[in-house]
């Protein structure tokens, strides 16, 4: 006992000074952004404040203009310059040099950017939102879910974790390199393009830049046409805390425009991470294709909601219709099909009904709505299409929200939430991806049935399944052919930053959050040294050695044996053989031979 009582002291001591040290903030600096120009206070000059009609029939990018707008009150916001190829790879240029000088900076330094950001997120969270909720059209309360708790979450991760995963790894170096140490080496790529889409304006540039920069990247980042004025803004946030810290200037840069804008990126960095629909995902393939760059694809979603019959119903009901507002047309794609059991079937559909009934559209900072404007120019007459098809081959609308205060014009902006009943896979609305607030409600059977309907999608990215019994829940989900899944719950996935996040078929491939994403930003390196250098080293065998001896394969078959061998008494056997040839090589023999 004498002798453990020091150690169980010192231990104690330790974890208290652990714990005081915990309680001791962070000396982390606030920066200065200014918002004056993004805050809505009512005092815009006429030449700002005017409603913006979007030129129909022919292409904005004729004008070279990215021009912004309000989806909710159409009001004008202004516009961004439409890159060119040269400047594309101007920014490119500038980053690159960047990044040659950030590859060399502490883990400490890039610790404290993070900090930086994150004191500033947490300060700001109302301006963050409001700027998200201006050009996209969502809710305040969706903006908090989906970009102020990702972000946090993502940053807490890299905190705690990311430098351990960017630490040499070794590994086993198998039987025949016993003498030798094995590791894996994780080094910056160089300069990671971005193309994000509109749906999370603030997420979506902070996701691909926190992972690229933590790992000694520089990042160029395209924001969508449908969300440049809030990246732009969120730029400057990211613009102020790397000067807080020292890091080069142009280390990150947010450029503006169309397709050309896009393709120029891609023909430019060292790898390429894309968020949009499938169709520009495969021309981003095509692209990188030429230079042969790593890319990664997070696509569209068509996400299966299944019910079982033994679930708490009003529970239940109530995540779905979340889950439902979640994928309108200013949000993530979401869920998308619903499958209940028939046994409950009438009961969710009346429980949902009830729900929906009582939600209501409009502009999201005008007052507390449940969901706020569609992004996309006319989307909502692709989801009335929707809606119609399924009407025509036999489904059944059983509810729709109502519109709140809307001024006079905008009414196609906005699709009000809709049930529908008696839905099946010959309807588009099954099939194709939605991005609007329309929960399907189909019933089916039995756990192998709503499998195969869950599978029965060109969609793969994600699934939440609903069963009193846990066990039941897991078994149906590790069926379904996707990336991501929730058991019990609907998206809960996503807020696990330390899980990698991407799909299947056409929902992409390749992952980013997670470990998974973080060393996707990395080039792997394989290296291999002397364990006890310079004591032992690697020598050729001399039967081996040019010119090789007569009996070198046969020495190769016992060198196989000794070291693979199943039965530990032959590969003894082949040992010994091994090295009797060994010693019985003849150089003098072997070059009489060759001569």
């Amino acid at each position: 006992m004498a002798f453990w009582w020091p150690i169980i002291v010192l231990a104690f001591a330790y974890a208290i000074c652990r714990f005081l040290l915990m309680l001791i903030p962070p000396n982390v600096p606030s920066i200065d952004v200014d918002a004056s120009d993004v805050l809505d206070d009512g005092n815009q000059t006429q030449e700002n404040s005017f409603i913006y009609i979007p030129p129909r029939g022919r292409p904005q990018q004729s004008d070279r203009k990215v021009q912004c707008y309000e989806p909710a009150t159409m009001k004008y916001l202004g516009f961004f310059p439409a890159l060119t190829p040269a400047e594309v790879e101007e920014r490119v240029a500038q980053a690159r040099k960047a990044q040659k000088i950030w590859a060399k900076s502490s883990f400490k330094q890039r610790r404290q950017f993070l900090r930086i950001l994150l004191k500033y997120i947490i300060e700001h969270q109302e301006l963050i939102c409001e700027v998200s909720s201006r050009d996209t059209g969502k809710t305040m309360v969706d903006a908090s879910l989906g970009e102020i708790m990702t972000t946090c979450e993502k940053i807490t991760w890299l905190l705690s974790e990311g430098e351990k995963w960017l630490r040499p790894e070794y590994r086993s170096s198998g039987r025949s390199m016993l003498h030798k140490k094995s590791k894996v080496e994780f080094h910056p790529l160089g300069v990671i393009g971005a193309i994000v889409s509109w749906n999370y304006p603030f997420h979506n540039i902070f996701n691909p830049m926190l992972a690229a920069v933590f790992s000694g990247n520089g990042v160029v980042i395209k924001v969508s046409e449908h969300a440049s004025w809030s990246g732009c803004f969120y730029f400057r946030i990211i613009q102020a805390a790397l000067a807080a810290v020292g890091a080069p200037e142009n280390l990150v840069e947010v450029i503006t425009g169309f397709a050309e804008t896009g393709e120029a990126l891609v023909s430019s960095v060292d790898k390429i991470i894309f968020v949009g629909s499938p169709g520009v995902g495969k021309m981003i393939m095509e692209n990188a294709a030429e230079t042969l760059i790593p890319v990664t694809l997070e696509l569209g979603g068509k996400d299966a909601f299944i019910v079982c019959e033994d679930v708490d119903i009003p529970h239940v009901a109530q995540v779905a219709v979340r889950a439902t507002l979640q994928s309108s047309g200013q949000n993530c794609a979401g869920a998308e099909r619903f499958y209940v059991h028939r046994d409950i079937y009438n009961s969710f559909v009346n429980q949902v009904t009830k729900i929906v009934k009582s939600v209501s559209a409009g502009p999201p900072l005008a007052a507390r709505y449940d969901m706020g404007a569609i992004c996309l120019q006319e989307h909502s007459d692709k989801l009335q299409h929707l809606v119609d098809d399924a009407v025509d081959k036999g489904a059944e609308i059983v509810a729709r929200g109502s519109f709140g205060h809307l001024s006079e014009g905008a009414v196609d902006q906005f699709f009000p939430p809709t049930v529908l009943k008696n839905v099946n896979h010959t309807m588009k609305l099954m099939q194709e991806e939605t991005f609007g607030p329309i929960m399907p409600i189909m019933k089916f059977e039995s756990d192998e049935e709503v499998v195969k309907l869950a599978n029965d999608s060109r969609y793969g990215l994600g699934c939440a399944v609903f069963s009193g019994s846990q066990r039941r829940a897991k078994e149906i989900a590790s069926q379904i052919h996707c990336g991501v899944a929730a058991v019990n719950d609907f998206a809960s996935t996503y807020m696990c930053q330390s899980l990698p996040f991407g799909g299947t078929k056409d929902s992409g491939f390749g992952r980013f959050a997670g470990v998974e994403g973080l060393r996707a930003c990395c080039l792997v390196k394989s290296v291999v040294e002397d364990r006890w250098w310079p004591y032992i080293k690697t020598k050729i065998p001399k039967p081996i050695q040019y010119p090789v001896a007569e009996n070198g394969f046969e020495f190769q078959e016992s060198l196989v044996e000794a070291l693979y061998g199943l039965n530990i008494w032959d590969r003894l056997r082949a040992l010994v053989n091994a090295l009797k040839i060994i010693s019985e090589q003849n150089p003098v023999a072997t070059s009489k031979k060759n001569d």
